[in-house]
């Protein structure tokens, strides 16, 4: 009796209705990913800066850049006169290219 109840219930076309009922909750899923929010769009846009804003932003970033490597590069060349001032050669000694 419950094989009679089974097969009334499904058929014989189980393969082709268990196709048709996972292809429908597939397309109900992907139907909910479509939403396009525009509210979201809108205040991803206001919330960026403009353009300009970040031209001048990368231009302080460059200049305060160039100085600093300028300041430590005058930083080093005093550094290495300080350390540079060791006894100069006789006059012998720089005559004689030999010697080098």
């Amino acid at each position: 009796m419950d094989i009679h109840s089974n097969l009334a219930l499904w058929g014989l076309k189980n393969m082709k209705r268990l196709v048709f009922l996972i292809g429908g909750a597939g397309l109900l899923a992907l139907g909910g990913c479509n939403s396009s929010n525009q509210d979201q769009v809108s205040n991803a846009e206001i919330n960026q800066p403009a353009a300009d804003d970040l031209n001048a932003l990368a231009n302080d970033a460059a200049a305060n850049a160039e100085d600093q490597a300028l300041s430590n590069q005058e930083q080093n060349l005093d550094e290495n006169a300080a350390a540079d001032n060791g006894p100069n050669p006789s006059e012998e000694v720089e005559n004689n290219v030999d010697a080098m």
